[in-house]
């Protein structure tokens, strides 16, 4: 007889009532540089990776073009997926939504920018748009998995954490 092998790793199961959020986001880095979107949250504004949750029949490719350009103004070619993270916000810490934990599920690109023009979104959860030097990212407050997305990337020196060591339990934008 076979053992399940996720049996001894996963969370024992709970009855409670949750929901489940599916995004995909864009690493962007060029010359030292990496683009960020900011989103407004409850203590104010959060840097993170540009992107967001999947509307229905959307793959996950289209959303993640389609997030980019409302949230940045730049169009982009994504060039592979880095990986996915997944979180879960405990239900008082969320803005909107049923008040039960939400499971959040990032799926993460390479991309990089083919047109467009820098900007903020326009009437949507996002405030601001920049870039920003890799090096000064420890001086911003960012959502925890922009330095899990720049590790998968290889864009972390030294696997250094910048101050920002991933939780996961980060309110990821549209939701939260």
């Amino acid at each position: 007889m076979s053992e399940n092998p996720a049996a001894s790793s996963a969370p024992a199961a709970t009855p409670e009532p949750f929901q489940t959020r599916a995004g995909a986001y864009a690493l962007i880095v060029e010359d030292g540089r990496i683009l960020l979107s900011a989103w407004g949250g409850p203590d104010g504004p959060v840097w993170t990776l540009p992107g967001g949750g999947l509307e229905l029949g959307e793959s996950c490719e289209q959303a993640c073009e389609r997030e980019v350009w409302e949230e940045t103004g730049h169009t982009v070619r994504l060039g592979g997926l880095l990986g996915v993270n997944t979180g879960q916000i405990p239900a008082e810490r969320r803005r909107r939504g049923a008040a039960v934990p939400l499971l959040t599920v990032q799926v993460i690109y390479r991309a990089e920018i083919t047109g467009g023009a820098l900007r903020p979104e326009v009437d949507g959860s996002s405030v601001d748009a920049a870039w920003f030097a890799l090096d000064e990212l420890d001086r911003l407050r960012t959502s925890s998995w922009v330095q899990a997305a720049l590790e998968l990337g290889g864009h972390a020196p030294g696997n250094e954490p910048t101050g920002n060591a991933p939780t996961g339990n980060e309110p990821t934008g549209e939701d939260a």
